[in-house]
């Protein structure tokens, strides 16, 4: 049984492709001033962000959050 997520706009968006958007979009600094976690504020990284929010959902959250105001929407 399968469940189609026609209103899911994060629907086929890895974590991985949402934090190197932003990462390229803010920068890390920037990044870090927009949501102040220190994944991103100390010896930033992808995979320890990654790491990071996979486990924490709030964090994640914010984070998706951020990038549905700031990527392009998609068709």
């Amino acid at each position: 049984m399968t469940t189609s997520q026609h209103n899911n706009p994060l629907h086929g968006v890895t974590l991985e492709a949402i934090v190197t958007y932003l990462v390229d979009y803010y920068g890390w600094d920037a990044l870090a001033e927009q949501i102040p976690i220190n994944c991103f504020s100390n010896d930033p990284s992808i995979k320890s962000s990654l790491k990071f929010l996979r486990k924490t959902q709030w964090a994640r959250d914010k984070v998706e959050s951020l990038y549905l105001t700031t990527a392009p929407k998609q068709k």
